[in-house]
């Protein structure tokens, strides 16, 4: 059995600090992910550190350079399983240069209000994701 493919992806909000905005990248393809909604990122290449593929990730998608916040642990040794064959990694992270532009693998973004964080049909994979950074948030306002 080969080991899973690591995609990293950020979870941006409108600030680090006081998130109130969480964007949700609408995917255009392949036909079979086509018009659902998913965090911004991509796969670590090999030999690349996390935090760099996912710097190169939101420049290449998004057109956008971030700041990186925490990291959104999952329940799978940290990780979030996608599938099968691959896993994921998440961080809260802010944009700091750039507007972002849906370039590849989206045609839309959308910025959502907190409370209606979950109003996009997301891939199955991610709303555990997303009710896990909302959880995170909550805590850290309450804190």
């Amino acid at each position: 059995m080969t080991a899973p493919v690591l995609v990293v992806a950020a979870a941006l909000v409108d600030d680090l600090d006081e998130p109130r905005t969480l964007l949700a990248a609408r995917r255009s393809s392949p036909a079979s992910l086509a018009g659902r909604w998913e965090f911004p990122g991509g796969k670590v290449e090999p030999g690349e550190d996390p935090e760099e593929a996912l710097h190169r990730e939101l420049r290449e998608e998004l057109g956008v350079a971030v700041g990186l916040g925490d990291e959104v642990p999952g329940p799978e040794q940290g990780l979030w399983r996608i599938n099968d064959g691959l896993v994921l990694r998440l961080w809260l992270a802010e944009v700091v240069r750039g507007t972002p532009t849906p370039l590849v693998e989206h045609d839309e973004l959308r910025w959502l209000p907190s409370g209606q964080w979950l109003d996009v049909p997301w891939l199955d994979a991610d709303v555990p994701i997303v009710e896990a950074v909302r959880r995170l948030v909550d805590a850290d306002d309450a804190a």
